[in-house]
């Protein structure tokens, strides 16, 4: 298993990218999955918080599902910004998000069990390998925001043990419409229906960890709020690692029916995957103080969107030129989905484009940008499509970023 594991395609382009820019090269680095500090603090209540809560000495260990009052928190916040209602004993406090995700296969997925995902998706082909289940990857379309359709996983969900799906969607920020989720918890109800005594469930996976981080007129659904029913099979990851621009602190949640849940916390109990505890007591207290929530929120998605929708609108003018560039209207997360539709164009010095990797590195010497193909996503290699993230984006930089990839695009020749 570990002899044919592949690191991460997304750490290993941003490791690159990071010992550029400390050489010194201008980088425009749209590709991790982060914030610059700088630019996205954390809550200024959830800072002073996690400082004093070290100087009251939480240095110990915590519970190993995770302190009460940070349950508690996670399950007030849940009830009043989701309407979903579920007690401590049905909520296992994680380090980030990962360990949940990684949890909840080792305790559905046996060896050789099918687990169902669509592509692009962020990791659940690295989660099949490490245990070792057959991953059944379902090809998504630009024309449907690369989200599923009950129809595409349809013929693919018979002997599954697990859905694995994520709204709003790493790599694309873009989610699931009302009509479209419900169908596809009708969908495993019926498959659920369908199976006898002693056959395993097929549950849902339902990464969302960017919900709060919608746009415009976006709204987030979730399946148990739709389907009552979806209950019994749907296990939640959450955290405030996007949400608040937490990602070092490590503090995620999984919620779920409880019996699943306490398995999770067994297996996590022995790797040791909780969270630090003086941040579980001070994220508890932030997370009880509604006004600090929201206060923050306002400000840190304003700061989002004005990036995303930047780069979106100059990206279209391109288009409006005749541009090989495409892109979708943002809707969540802090990523946006853009299109270069150069294989096969020749460079100036006369080379001709043939794969993502050249496409990639042309961009990436001509301008500065760095992107993330949707092909490290577990996509078609032949894919035209990217992922670019804006946590760490200076806003003053879009535009010189804009201009230089325009003129990028206009020295290609067909």
């Amino acid at each position: 298993m570990a002899g044919n594991l592949i690191g991460s395609e997304i750490i290993k382009l941003g490791t690159e990218i990071n010992e550029r820019i400390r050489k010194g090269e201008k980088i425009f680095n749209y590709t991790i999955g982060d914030f610059t500090p700088e630019l996205f603090p954390i809550p200024e209540l959830l800072q002073h918080s996690v400082i004093k809560a070290y100087e009251e000495g939480h240095s110990n260990y915590p519970t190993a599902n995770g302190i009460i009052e940070l349950r508690q928190a996670v399950s007030s916040f849940l009830k009043k910004y989701e309407s979903l209602d579920y007690h401590t004993d049905e909520i296992l406090i994680t380090c980030g998000a990962r360990p949940g995700i990684y949890a909840t296969f080792l305790t559905l997925v046996d060896p050789g069990d099918k687990v169902v995902y669509p592509v692009p998706s962020w990791n659940n082909n690295h989660y099949c390998h490490l245990v070792g289940a057959e991953g059944i990857q379902v090809e998504t379309s630009a024309e449907n925001h690369f989200m599923p359709s009950a129809a595409d996983l349809r013929p693919h969900l018979q002997d599954a043990v697990l859905l694995s799906l994520c709204s709003p969607l790493n790599p694309t920020g873009t989610v699931f419409q009302q009509q479209q989720l419900e169908e596809i918890c009708d969908l495993v109800l019926e498959e659920n229906a369908r199976r006898g005594p002693g056959e395993k469930p097929l549950y849902l996976l339902f990464d969302q960890i960017y919900w709060i981080l919608t746009f415009g007129k976006t709204l987030h659904y979730n399946p148990v709020s739709l389907r009552p029913d979806m209950r019994r099979f749907t296990i939640f990851v959450d955290g405030i690692s996007k949400s608040f621009a937490a990602t070092g602190m490590r503090v995620g949640w999984t919620f779920g029916p409880e019996p699943v849940i306490d398995k999770m916390k067994s297996i996590l109990s022995h790797v040791g995957a909780w969270s630090p505890k003086a941040e579980q007591v001070a994220t508890a207290r932030f997370l009880n103080d509604q006004a600090a929530i929201e206060s923050f929120l306002v400000r840190f998605k304003e700061n989002i969107e004005v990036r995303l929708q930047a780069l979106y609108q100059g990206f279209m003018k391109m288009k409006a030129q005749g541009l090989p560039i495409d892109c979708i209207t943002p809707q969540a997360a802090i990523y946006l989905t853009l299109s270069l539709a150069l294989k096969g164009m020749i460079t100036p010095e006369g080379k001709r484009l043939e794969s993502n990797h050249e496409i990639t590195s042309y961009i990436l010497e001509q301008t500065g940008i760095a992107v993330v193909p949707f092909y490290a996503f577990g996509a078609a290699p032949e894919s035209s499509w990217y992922r670019l993230s804006v946590g760490t984006t200076r806003l003053e930089d879009i535009p010189l970023a804009l201009d230089r990839l325009q003129a990028a695009l206009q020295k290609l020749k067909p």
